[in-house]
């Protein structure tokens, strides 16, 4: 949501419980936020006094970062799985072996620090992918709803139930599926090319999915071979199903080996259906085109061309710590980071667009309530960094974020230790600065003013 320089403050609001003074907005502009009750009650240039205060001195404030696709049951098994596999293929046979032995401590101790993580990297919102099965059962969606309980303190997460390796040639699971959603799950997910039919999978998922009145969230064309796209058969069942705005994919690589002019088609029709896009990066580089050397392409969805067609589009991690992915620190900013200087980016208009994807344009991608307005939940990040072009160039960490009103997380700023003599003239050189009313410094306690 974008704010002109107006105030603009809540029926209800009076004395604030807490004020947050030089916030940069998205677009630029510089707010003070006022909230009560666990609700932005005022957004204005300036507010006056609260029993509590935070100045942030001009640094980014957004809703969060938002993750589209993440698989928290999965994360962190390097320990037991290994890394080095050559392919997806003997990635998903290695995990499909380790989870018949999950428990769902297991799960959610490991889940648990991956998403504790993602608290501390500034995420609000996670929608994660559950693989059920007859394999692993309920135990994955057990141990996500105890989390989503548990954490949700600091975090809004969906459960997206799906069947990891196949779905009408493994019996037992479409059972599994429907125990999952009558239990807790949010909505479907599935991977067609994992199945033995592919469009009979897809068929399926939407009439269940139709049947349930939920979401559908699916893992398409994840491979380099530009033929056999699923796009067509997935924008038919979508108008059939009338889905329009409540599908979403991740991967999508095949798009990658078709060139701009040919792509055209694919991405009209996603646009005129409603589908949204997430981009893995950190999967799909990984993964794909390890057999080609040197020679292996940039496997990344067209997502700045996407957006560019209409198509709401993500940035976001798939896999931490496994056989998918052998790394990563739960940080959405140094995803997207990688994905600019992967897919070659550089201008300012692309660092902004990068920035939505992982923040306002990805809570679209998976129908978040999210933003920063008036009368909206106070949940909200603040980076250091003056602007989302900064944010995504630096890397910039995230300071500290508020759920419902509520402090979530604090990140300590770096503390240099020079030697005394610097010190003693950049004091009195900090404190000259101040008295000439230059911005106060950022404060992340609450308990004082700055």
């Amino acid at each position: 949501m974008r704010h002109r320089s107006r105030a603009m403050t809540h029926p209800s609001s009076g004395p604030f419980d807490l004020v947050v003074h030089g916030a940069i907005l998205a677009d630029g502009s510089r707010m003070a936020l006022g909230i009560k009750d666990g609700r932005f009650a005022a957004i204005a240039p300036s507010l006056p006094p609260a029993p509590r205060e935070i100045d942030l001195g001009g640094r980014l404030v957004c809703g969060g970062l938002v993750e589209t696709h993440l698989h928290l049951d999965k994360s962190r098994l390097i320990d037991r799985c290994g890394c080095g596999h050559p392919s997806l293929a003997h990635a998903v046979k290695a995990v499909a072996e380790a989870k018949r032995n999950f428990t769902v401590e297991d799960i959610y101790r490991r889940a648990a620090a991956t998403l504790e993580a993602c608290i501390g990297h500034g995420t609000t919102h996670i929608r994660t992918h559950v693989e059920v099965d007859p394999r692993v059962g309920l135990r994955g969606l057990e141990a996500m709803i105890a989390l989503r309980r548990d954490y949700a303190w600091a975090i809004e997460l969906q459960i997206c139930a799906f069947p990891q390796e196949g779905l009408t040639n493994d019996p037992g699971c479409e059972a599994l599926l429907l125990e999952a959603l009558e239990n807790g799950a949010d909505l479907l997910g599935g991977a067609p090319y994992m199945d033995a039919a592919p469009r009979e999978q897809l068929q399926r998922l939407f009439t269940l999915a139709s049947a349930y009145d939920v979401d559908l969230d699916l893992h398409l064309d994840f491979d380099l071979d530009p033929e056999g796209s699923q796009i067509g058969d997935l924008c038919r069942l979508t108008a059939q199903h009338k889905r329009g705005g409540r599908v979403a994919i991740g991967h999508l690589t095949k798009l990658a080996m078709v060139s701009p002019l040919n792509r055209i088609p694919y991405l009209q029709r996603l646009a005129d259906a409603g589908i949204a896009v997430s981009t893995l990066p950190a999967t799909d580089i990984y993964l794909l085109g390890k057999e080609l050397g040197v020679h292996a392409p940039r496997a990344l969805a067209p997502v700045h061309a996407m957006v560019d067609a209409g198509i709401s589009c993500a940035i976001s991690t798939n896999n931490v710590l496994n056989p998918f992915t052998p790394f990563g620190d739960s940080s959405l900013l140094r995803l997207a980071n990688f994905h600019a200087n992967v897919a070659q980016l550089d201008s300012k208009a692309a660092m902004d667009r990068s920035f939505d994807m992982i923040s306002t344009m990805a809570a679209r991608c998976i129908n978040a309530d999210y933003g920063i307005g008036v009368g909206r939940a106070a949940t909200f990040v603040a980076l250091d960094a003056a602007s989302p072009e900064q944010a995504i160039r630096e890397i910039a960490p995230a300071l500290l974020g508020y759920r419902n009103g509520r402090r979530s997380f604090t990140r300590a700023q770096v503390e240099l230790h020079h030697p005394e003599h610097r010190r003693h003239r950049e004091h009195r050189e900090h404190r000259e600065h101040r008295e000439h009313g230059h911005d106060r410094e950022l404060c992340l306690s609450e308990a004082e003013y700055c």
